[in-house]
């Protein structure tokens, strides 16, 4: 199976792009599943309806969330009758939505798309460990499901790192959002997870994480409260990561960044 995990959508220029080149790289690669974290989306804070709409309509099988999931109170009910888009699982039970979603492709093989966040330097939801661990054991990777995708939504690395060695030979993929900058450790872990810290975002580079530089940098200059933070509006980059699995057992064969337009350095799989 090929996957595409596209990272954290920042504002207009963020969904714009992913729009735009979504559908282009489902077909070069010849994706299966389309995985998109959107908790950035709409002006850079939380997810609104009609964005989720429309990059449903540009190809994303499913949208992740994060600690914005709740920014647009028009998305509680919306995510209630949406089951492509997944929030946290660790938020207390009774949080509107689901944690995780199975899609079924064309062909009949079905695709588990997980959603958990980080607890350090991060709100103090339920643990995601063992919620995660919980969510695995009703599926079997290679059997029930094809391929396992979490988006582990944290704001250290050291976290994610041992979030993905704790479930590496579970998943296929654990991939790290909400930090906006991508790593350069994308990785098969030794039991056949494919792995990086940080995808990275989907928006302008020329910003703090996507944010008007100004801005951003007054609040660390003066401390002390400021206008809101608007989405960097200059042409986007689409960071990503690709990852081909074994058929047999779900496991990642390899994984590779996804990076076109804007700012960074471009890169694309061969296929």
């Amino acid at each position: 199976m090929r996957i595409l995990f596209l990272g954290d959508v920042v504002g207009r220029t963020g969904r714009e792009a992913v729009a735009a080149i979504l559908p282009r790289l489902r077909a070069t690669l010849g994706i299966d599943v389309a995985v998109v974290n959107a908790e950035n989306a709409s002006h850079g804070f939380g997810l609104s309806p009609e964005v989720a709409r429309m990059l449903f309509a540009a190809g994303a099988d499913v949208l992740t969330l994060g600690n914005h999931s709740w920014d647009r109170k028009e998305i509680v009910p919306y995510i209630a009758e949406t089951p492509r888009l997944i929030r946290p699982l660790n938020y207390p039970p009774g949080t509107p939505g689901a944690g995780s979603v199975a899609v079924q492709l064309a062909d009949g093989r079905r695709a588990l798309v997980v959603n958990a966040m980080g607890r350090l330097f991060m709100e103090l939801l339920d643990c995601p460990f063992r919620g995660t661990a919980t969510e695995l054991a009703r599926h079997r990777l290679g059997a029930s499901v094809a391929a396992i995708v979490v988006d582990f939504h944290a704001e250290a690395t050291s976290e994610t790192m041992a979030f993905a060695h704790s479930f590496d030979g579970q998943v296929s993929l654990v991939v790290g959002t909400h930090t906006h900058c991508p790593t350069a450790d994308h990785q098969v872990l030794p039991g056949g997870t494919g792995f990086i810290s940080d995808v990275g975002m989907c928006g302008d580079y020329d910003s703090v994480i996507g944010m008007q530089k100004e801005g951003a940098a007054a609040r660390f200059w003066r401390r002390v409260p400021a206008e809101r933070l608007q989405p960097a509006e200059g042409e986007a980059t689409v960071c990503g990561v690709f990852v081909e699995t074994d058929d047999a057992t779900g496991l990642a064969r390899r994984i590779e960044p996804i990076r076109q337009g804007g700012r960074l350095a471009p890169t694309l799989p061969a296929v």
